[in-house]
């Protein structure tokens, strides 16, 4: 993703991003191998499920602005995660920005250590968070959604937890807090994962499937607007966009 192979462990599977060079990114490249390492794990009547995690001090930096994925596409892996018929469980010890938070919205738990910042960062580049609010929006506090939509600050990981971005948040170890997630999942029957799974997923399946096309259409034309154009070249040139005062 590029990833690293995954690994296994008494019924947990672990997948890791591992594109340290552009802060695993979601490049086509990386959307495309999560997606197949998901579809292999789906397969395995040895994975109970799937823990998501990353090398590098950055869990998922949002799009690769300069080998972005296509929006369909990504909008696939965020529903392929929420409809996977066993649980996904995000470990997240970095930083999550932007298309980042749609990852981790899709995870059906998630857990942030005390190194862990995220922030919404689209309005700062003329964008929007448009194809991430289908799995964002329906568990998120909205008072919060509408604060870190707007603008674009950052927050740790005790904020996301207590905004239901995160399940939770770490005080230290964040493999010490998944511990007893991981062993409750373990205990778990397969086929008791799956109906419960599918009554605590139904509303965000149910965003995308009224949404999705419509918000696809809407981030291709963000990101083809002469606004977006500056505020990427601005944040690859390390410069504040021209409407910044």
């Amino acid at each position: 993703m590029t990833p690293a192979a995954p690994t296994h462990e008494r019924g947990i599977t672990t997948l890791t991003l591992d594109s340290p060079a552009n802060r695993n990114a979601l490049s086509a490249r990386l959307v495309g191998e999560l997606s197949a390492a998901l579809a292999a794990c789906a397969a395995d009547d040895t994975v109970r499920a799937v823990v998501l995690t990353h090398t590098g001090n950055t869990f998922c930096a949002g799009a690769d602005l300069t080998a972005p994925a296509d929006p369909a596409a990504f909008v696939a892996l965020m529903r392929q995660i929420v409809a996977l018929p066993k649980p996904v469980v995000a470990r997240v010890t970095g930083h999550v920005r932007a298309g980042g938070l749609g990852l981790l919205g899709a995870c059906d738990i998630s857990a942030a250590g005390p190194g862990a910042t995220f922030a919404l960062t689209e309005s700062r580049l003329g964008l929007a968070p448009a194809v991430i609010s289908m799995p964002l929006l329906p568990r998120m506090d909205p008072r919060a959604a509408a604060r870190y939509y707007l603008t674009g600050e950052r927050f740790d990981a005790a904020e996301a937890a207590r905004i239901s971005l995160i399940t939770l948040a770490a005080a230290d170890d964040v493999d010490e807090a998944l511990a007893p997630v991981l062993d409750g999942l373990r205990r778990a029957s397969p086929q008791g994962l799956r109906a419960s799974k599918e009554l605590v997923a139904a509303s965000v399946l149910e965003s995308f499937d009224q949404h999705a096309e419509d918000l696809i259409a809407r981030s291709a034309a963000l990101f083809a607007s002469e606004e977006a154009r500056e505020g990427m070249t601005a944040f690859l040139e390390r410069r504040d966009p021209a409407w910044v005062w």
